[in-house]
C-alpha cells in the first residue's frame, strides 16, 4: 500500500510525487490527462521555464519521476474517494480501488466562461485571465478586456502599464462609478452586447454591435469551479472562493488529508493565485509534510 495517493498530475501533483520518491516514500501519482492549462500553448512567468509547452512540462516532469522506484505512475480516473477503516479507498474509472492512510488532492480547478459565442475556442490561446501569465506578450498593442465586476478595475490596472491600449467590453454590467474609474485610468469603454470572438489575423475580432479588432482577450469575469467532486465527498472545509480550505503546510480539515494547487488556499488569502510555480511549491510543502508525519 502506497503511503501517499496523489490524485492529479500538474505542477502540484507531479512535484508531491518527485518530492515523496526522493525521499524513498511510496506513492501513487494518478493522472486523468486533463489540466487547467491544456489548451494552452506556452506557459509563462516560470523560472527556467518561461515560454516552455506545458505539455513538455509535464513529459519532463513524468520522465525524471521514472528514475524513483517508490512512485508508480497511472493514467486513469478517479471517480470517488471514501474514508476506510485504514485511511482512504481511491475508485477509478476502470473498476480498481486503491488505499492509502493518506491522500493528496491536486486535481486543480475548471473554469466556467462567460457564455460567449466563439471564446473557449479562444481560450490559452488569444484570450486569457492572468496578466502576469501572458500580459508582456501583447506588450505595445491593444488589447480587449470582458468583463462584469470589481476586478475589471484590478486588471486594467496591472496591464496598464504593458499594452498600448485597453478596450472594456462591460455589456452594460459595470455602473457609472466602475465606468468612470475605468475611463479615469485609460480604458475605452464598450457597453453593446458581445455577440462572438473569433480568431483574426494574429489577433481576435469582437462582435459587439459593430467589430472591434484587439490583439488578445483577457476576461475578468466568469468563474472557477473544484475541477473534481472529491471535497465535496470527503466533506472537507470550503472559502467563499469555492476553494478548499487548507493550512499553511497544505493539509485540509480531514486528517489524513492534503490539497496542493489552485484547488485550495489559506483562508488568509483572498483566493488562489492560478500559477505553475506556486502550484508546484504547495505540492512539495504538503509531500514534505507528509513525510515529516510518516518520519513520526
Amino acid at each position: 500500500m502506497p503511503d501517499l495517493i496523489i490524485i492529479g498530475a500538474g505542477p502540484a501533483g507531479l512535484q508531491a510525487a518527485l518530492t515523496i520518491g526522493r525521499m524513498h516514500r511510496r506513492a501513487l501519482l494518478i493522472d486523468s490527462g486533463e489540466y487547467r492549462n491544456g489548451p494552452v500553448q506556452h506557459m509563462h512567468n516560470v523560472i527556467a521555464n518561461d515560454g516552455t509547452a506545458p505539455s513538455a512540462f509535464r513529459e519532463l516532469a513524468r520522465r525524471q519521476l521514472d528514475a524513483y522506484d517508490t512512485v508508480e505512475y497511472r493514467r486513469g480516473s478517479v471517480v470517488r474517494v471514501s474514508p476506510s477503516a485504514d485511511g482512504f479507498e481511491v475508485h477509478l474509472a476502470d473498476g480498481s480501488v486503491e488505499a492509502s492512510t493518506r491522500l493528496l488532492l491536486a486535481t486543480g480547478m475548471a473554469d466556467d466562461l462567460p457564455a460567449v459565442p466563439g471564446l473557449a475556442d479562444l481560450w490559452g490561446l488569444r484570450a486569457f485571465s492572468c496578466p502576469f501569465c501572458d500580459g508582456h506578450e501583447f506588450a505595445g498593442r491593444r488589447i480587449g478586456l470582458i468583463a462584469d465586476g470589481a476586478r475589471a478595475e484590478h486588471v486594467v490596472r496591472l496591464l496598464t502599464p504593458i499594452v498600448s491600449g485597453i478596450t472594456v467590453f462591460d455589456e452594460g454590467r459595470l455602473n457609472d462609478d466602475e465606468r468612470a474609474t475605468l475611463e479615469a485610468l485609460g480604458a475605452d469603454m464598450h457597453s453593446a452586447p458581445v455577440a462572438s470572438v473569433a480568431a483574426a489575423d494574429d489577433g481576435v475580432r469582437v462582435d459587439a454591435g459593430l467589430p472591434v479588432d484587439v490583439a488578445g482577450l483577457f476576461v475578468a469575469s466568469g468563474t472557477a469551479r473544484q475541477r473534481a467532486p472529491f471535497a465535496e465527498q470527503l466533506g472537507l472545509a470550503m472559502l467563499p472562493s469555492g476553494a478548499i480550505e487548507i493550512d499553511d503546510f497544505g493539509r485540509t480539515s480531514l486528517s489524513g488529508v492534503w490539497a496542493a494547487g489552485d484547488l485550495a488556499h489559506r483562508a488568509s488569502m483572498p483566493g488562489v493565485m492560478a500559477s505553475v510555480a506556486v502550484a508546484a511549491a504547495a505540492g512539495m510543502v504538503a509531500a514534505a509534510t507528509v513525510v515529516q508525519e510518516l518520519s513520526r
